[in-house]
């Protein structure tokens, strides 16, 4: 790419999503504040949970899914599923690569580096955590990361069904088989209710105003002026989430620094590999830039409602498995923003892939 695309390219971006580090650095500082000088809002907004998914924060993520939806063409989902190699390498990577992957670098470091400063007994908690992770794809926040690498929408939308469907019957095995426990079980209505807030409501939302505009008003008039009405909203739905999260975990932030900083090392390195295995992976298949992103992408993060869940219910709420699984969430959006970043800086790899085509 070279200075006048990137001049271009950088014009094209919207208020927020210019600066959008700063942005999120601002935005962890606040809920972080907001947590410890107004604990009564974060304590409010933590009533409203359901099935160990927060509301608020459930209604924030759709605002931020919604306006990919409504750029989905519903033909070009069943042209999707004619492209199985996308679906390969994500299923592949998230399946068979990277909760054995987790558990190796996660061991590894709580077991081995930092044996000094964590004790045997607390490490295998936190292992606990690190595996629920890695055993648990994101399904909803990988819209997002799309949406910002300007992904195919269509096939992000198949690659997280796809996903949600492999959960159901192997989240639950490669969890007992890597930690050796046999009354793991999935809790299915955080796992259905996700799917129906994250997945279901803006996809029926974004199709029926997708339709409806553009019978009124033409295809024209949808492309190029309703669509742009939304340019911000995913953008302003990430940052107010974080406000949101980092409210709640500011006193485990506080209470635990050293600790939150050694397990999300391991948690950080695992992120990078698994988004650099299917990102090259799709690479050297020579995958379109719009499908190697979110390919690279979806495995990279985690359904952290899932693991934070299953983390609680096996191990109990003040578990060193559920403060993993805490650490996960915290690290997320600052690492998946990095990597959204590496994935636009060497959309070059993919030009004449792009160019010419699959």
């Amino acid at each position: 790419m070279d200075n006048k695309e990137v001049m271009q390219e950088d014009r094209g971006l919207g208020f927020f999503e210019k600066y959008l580090t700063l942005w999120v650095a601002a935005c962890i500082i606040a809920g972080v504040a907001m947590g410890q000088l107004i604990p009564a809002i974060p304590k409010t907004l933590s009533k409203f949970e359901y099935a160990n998914v927060s509301i608020p924060v459930a209604v924030l993520i759709w605002l931020m899914i919604y306006p990919m939806m409504l750029k989905i063409d519903f033909s070009s989902i069943v042209r999707a599923t004619k492209k199985p190699k996308g679906l390969a390498v994500t299923c592949v990577t998230n399946w068979l690569i990277k909760p054995f992957t987790m558990y190796l670098i996660a061991s590894f470091f709580l077991k081995v580096v930092f044996a000094e400063w964590i004790s045997q007994d607390l490490a295998t908690e936190y292992l606990a955590g690190a595996v629920l992770l890695g055993a648990a794809p994101c399904t909803a926040m990988v819209f997002v990361w799309s949406h910002l690498t300007k992904g195919d929408p269509a096939y992000t939308l198949v690659q997280v069904a796809v996903n949600d469907l492999i959960i159901l019957f192997a989240f639950t095995p490669i969890v007992a088989f890597l930690l050796g426990v046999s009354n793991v079980t999935v809790p299915y209505d955080t796992l259905i209710l996700s799917t129906i807030l994250f997945v279901v409501i803006p996809l029926a939302g974004g199709y029926l105003t997708r339709t409806n505009i553009i019978r009124r008003r033409g295809i024209e008039y949808f492309e190029h002026v309703f669509l742009k009405k939304f340019d911000d909203v995913t953008i302003v739905g990430l940052l107010l989430t974080l406000v949101i999260i980092f409210s709640f975990q500011g006193e485990i932030i506080l209470s635990n620094p050293l600790h939150i900083l050694l397990i999300a090392i391991p948690l950080i390195i695992q992120t990078f590999l698994i988004f650099f295995i299917a990102y090259g992976w799709a690479r050297i298949w020579k995958l379109p830039h719009d499908i190697a992103a979110p390919a690279g992408l979806i495995g990279a993060s985690n359904f952290f409602e899932l693991a934070v869940a299953v983390a609680i219910s096996l191990f109990g709420l003040d578990s060193g498995a559920a403060l993993a699984t805490v650490v996960g969430v915290l690290v997320e959006v600052p690492v998946m923003l990095t990597l959204v970043k590496i994935a636009n800086g060497t959309r070059y790899w993919f030009k004449q892939i792009d160019e010419g085509g699959v």
